[in-house]
């Protein structure tokens, strides 16, 4: 039986964004290692109006069933773990929250913290998560839990914002 990690080409546009420009073929923790590499194009996406950046996340989602599904019928396995633009996505809608809270994007226990809550959700599945992972294939199936786990991720971290005395005072 072939691998499909053979079957990916960094020179295929699909595949390069896909794996997270690369990130996603980590031997440990890709899905990890796919969101910590979101994090610089967060910082970069970030500096846009709040309107253009919920357009550039949305936009990420609808190509994004795309991407995955290219590269998935390239490797012939459903959601292989090296597929990690769906992690990018969902990171981004989870931090979303914070200009909305007029938090500094830059401030580390806000990434940190949005970090761990979508890998949280994104790792356990509760539910709708886990339905959704089991029921909707293909393109749309790769990324629909991991945007839902990036709005869940996005309620608990206002819920953090609220209750953690880490919001700024006026």
């Amino acid at each position: 039986m072939t691998n499909p990690l053979t079957l990916i080409s960094l020179k295929n546009p699909w595949h390069l964004l896909a794996t997270g420009f690369g990130s996603g073929l980590s031997p440990v923790v890709p899905g990890t290692m796919g969101t910590l590499a979101a994090i610089p194009f967060y910082l970069l996406l970030i500096q846009l109006p709040f309107w253009l950046y919920c357009v550039a996340v949305v936009a990420s989602c609808i190509v994004g069933i795309k991407i995955c599904q290219v590269t998935s019928d390239d490797m012939g396995v459903h959601d292989h773990g090296s597929i990690v633009w769906d992690e990018f996505a969902g990171f981004w809608i989870t931090m979303g929250v914070v200009p909305l809270l007029g938090i500094s994007a830059y401030d580390w226990k806000w990434l940190a913290t949005g970090f761990v809550l979508f890998r949280f959700f994104d790792m356990v599945k509760p539910w709708p998560i886990g339905w959704l992972d089991k029921r909707v294939h293909g393109g749309l199936g790769i990324m629909v839990d991991d945007i839902v786990a990036g709005v869940m991720a996005a309620i608990a971290l206002y819920f953090v914002a609220c209750y953690a005395g880490w919001l700024p005072t006026s």
